[in-house]
């Protein structure tokens, strides 16, 4: 059974950082697509990272270039989000999916619900 666990989630002021942390179970790091995806308040879920197995660049939002980084651990089949300079529109749940049927990164929606598996997500606010 595919379980992911995500935590780290908190409540930080703006400039401030999190790291996110996805310990991922039931399936083995060899054929897959995993990522970061958030969902703020009335909006859609979207893609914030990820990356595919045989891919060595991680897709990012725009909006987090250079502020967010993630990295996959593959001895411990943990998934991390190191997020800095967060700003209050980075404020939303984030959850940690992977897809593994037909490996890819679904980054926007509707697209992005099609992701095989999700874990509960880990809030986050950000506050002015």
């Amino acid at each position: 059974e595919v379980q992911l666990q995500a935590s780290g989630g908190g409540s930080v002021q703006a400039g401030g950082s999190l790291t996110l942390s996805c310990a991922a179970s039931g399936f083995t790091f060899d054929d897959y697509a995993i990522g970061w995806f958030r969902q703020a308040p009335g909006k859609e879920r979207e893609g914030v990272s990820c990356i595919r197995s045989g891919y060595d660049r991680t897709k990012y939002l725009d909006s987090v270039k250079g502020r967010f980084t993630m990295s996959v651990d593959r001895a411990k089949n943990t998934v991390y989000l190191q997020m800095n300079s967060l700003n209050p529109e980075d404020t939303a749940v984030y959850y940690c999916a992977v897809d593994l049927i037909t490996p890819y990164c679904r980054m926007r929606a509707p697209d992005v619900y099609k992701m095989d598996y999700w874990g509960k997500g880990t809030q986050v606010t950000v506050s002015s």
